[in-house]
C-alpha cells in the first residue's frame, strides 16, 4: 500500500511537472501604437518581438505568449490597459513604459497586485526613492542621470551658461534636474512646454529668450517630438549662436527624418546616452544586426533597452526553473542580472535602477553619409542617481 502511495504520488508530481512546463509565460507589454510618439512604441515592441524570437520563443521549456497594448500617451489609458493585463489576461510579468506619466499613474495597479514590473524606459524619481518596489525594475538609468553625465560633460568642455528646455511632465522635470545637479555653470534661463497628446510644437517664444539671454548652449529634451523642435531651432538662427546639447531626443529614430529633412542644426550637436549601435558587445553586435536585418532600420536605444528586458526575464526564469511561483527566487535572478546584455554587464542599484556607464556623443555624417552618432567617449562611469537613498526596499511576499 505504501509502495503504491508513493508511486502515485510520484506520478502525480510528473504529471503537474509536466502540465506546468506546458503553461505558457504571459508578458504583457504597455507601448505606444498611436499618436506621433507611435515611432517610438513601434521600436520597443519591434525588439520585444526579436528578442523573443532570439529567446526561441520559449523561457525554460515554457512558451511566451506576448500581449501588446496601447497606452495611447495617456496615464489613464496606460492604466486602464494595465489592469486589463494583470486582471483579465493574468500575465506573468508586465514590461514597456516608455513615459514616466504613464507609469506612475500605472504602477500601484500593477505592483499591488505582485505582479513584476520590468520598465524599459520610464524611470521616475519617485520609482526610484520612496515608491521603490521589490517588484520594480528598470531597464534604463533613473531620469536624472542621463542628464548628470552631460552636466559633467559641458563641465569637461568648460561650457559657462545654459538655457535649459523640456516638457513638463515628470521626466521633463527629473532630466533638467539631474543636469543642474553637476553642471558648474550659471543657468540663465528655463522653460518647461506643454505635454501630452496635445503638446507644445511651436518654441518660437522660447527660442528668442535663449536669443537674448546670452547662453553658451541650449539644453533640450524632447523625445519623440525633435522634427518640430530641430526644425524652428533650424529656423530661428539660434544654430548659428548657441551649441545644442540633448539627451532623450536626438537617436536613431529622429536623425533618418532629420537629415531627409536637412535639418542640419543637429549636425555637431552633443549627447549623452548609455548606448549607442557600434557599442562593442558580442550581444549587441547580434542584436543590431539582426534588428537591421529584420526591420530595415537602425534600432535606437529605445529598442536597445527593451531587447535587454527580455533577456533579463529569461535570465529569471530559466534560474527557477520555469517555476514562476517562487517569487523571492526570481527577484534574486532578476537583481542578479546574468545574461548577455547589450550594454555589457547590467549591474542594479540597491532601487532596481540600472548603474549604467553613459558615453558623450556627436552627430556626425558618417562615412556613407548617414547622420549617426560619433565620437564616443566615456562621460560618467556607473552612473547612480541620488534618490537611492530613499529607498526602503520593504519585503515583498
Amino acid at each position: 500500500m505504501k509502495a503504491r502511495c508513493i508511486l502515485g504520488l510520484a506520478l502525480l508530481s510528473c504529471l503537474s511537472t509536466t502540465a506546468h512546463a506546458q503553461e505558457p509565460i504571459r508578458i504583457g507589454l504597455i507601448t505606444t501604437q498611436t499618436t506621433p510618439a507611435a515611432i517610438i512604441g513601434r521600436d520597443v515592441e519591434d525588439a520585444v518581438r526579436l528578442s523573443l524570437r532570439h529567446a526561441g520563443g520559449a523561457m525554460a521549456g515554457r512558451p511566451v505568449e506576448l500581449v501588446v497594448e496601447d497606452d495611447a500617451l495617456s496615464p489613464d489609458v496606460g492604466r486602464q490597459k494595465t489592469e486589463k493585463l494583470v486582471r483579465q489576461d493574468k500575465v506573468d510579468f508586465l514590461t514597456g513604459y516608455i513615459w514616466s506619466n504613464v507609469l506612475l499613474a500605472s504602477r500601484k495597479s500593477a505592483l499591488d497586485s505582485g505582479t513584476i514590473l520590468i520598465s524599459t524606459n520610464a524611470a521616475p524619481s519617485d520609482l526610484a526613492g520612496k515608491l521603490c518596489n521589490p517588484n520594480f525594475y528598470a531597464m534604463r538609468g533613473q531620469g536624472d542621470v542621463m542628464s548628470m553625465a552631460l552636466g559633467e560633460e559641458l563641465n569637461r568642455r568648460g561650457v559657462k551658461k545654459i538655457y535649459t528646455m523640456a516638457p513638463n511632465y515628470a521626466a521633463g522635470q527629473d532630466v533638467v534636474k539631474g543636469f543642474a545637479s553637476t553642471f558648474k555653470g550659471e543657468i540663465v534661463g528655463q522653460d518647461f512646454t506643454k505635454w501630452g497628446s496635445d503638446p507644445q510644437l511651436d518654441f518660437s517664444a522660447e527660442f528668442s529668450k535663449v536669443a537674448a539671454s546670452g547662453a553658451d548652449g541650449l539644453f533640450a529634451f524632447y523625445p519623440g517630438r525633435s522634427a518640430a523642435f530641430m526644425t524652428q531651432f533650424e529656423q530661428s538662427g539660434l544654430k548659428d549662436k548657441v551649441k545644442l546639447y540633448t539627451v532623450y531626443t536626438l537617436d536613431q529614430i529622429a536623425l533618418p527624418a532629420l537629415q531627409k529633412g536637412n535639418a542640419t542644426g543637429a549636425l555637431g550637436s552633443v549627447l549623452t546616452d548609455y548606448w549607442y549601435p557600434d557599442l562593442d558587445t558580442p550581444a549587441n553586435r547580434t542584436f543590431v544586426d539582426d534588428f537591421r536585418k529584420t526591420y530595415g532600420r537602425d534600432p535606437s536605444n529605445y529598442a536597445a533597452a527593451a531587447y535587454d528586458a527580455v533577456s533579463l526575464i529569461k535570465s529569471a526564469v530559466e534560474a527557477v526553473g520555469g517555476k514562476l511561483d517562487d517569487k523571492a527566487g526570481l527577484r534574486k535572478a532578476l537583481e542578479a542580472a546574468q545574461f548577455d546584455s547589450v550594454r555589457g554587464q547590467v549591474v542594479f542599484g540597491p532601487n532596481h535602477m540600472p548603474l549604467d556607464n553613459y558615453y558623450a556623443l556627436e552627430v556626425v555624417a558618417g562615412p556613407d553619409g548617414k547622420w549617426q552618432m560619433g565620437s564616443p567617449h566615456l562621460a560618467l562611469e556607473r552612473g547612480a542617481d541620488p534618490y537611492a537613498s530613499a529607498c526602503k526596499m520593504a519585503a515583498a511576499d
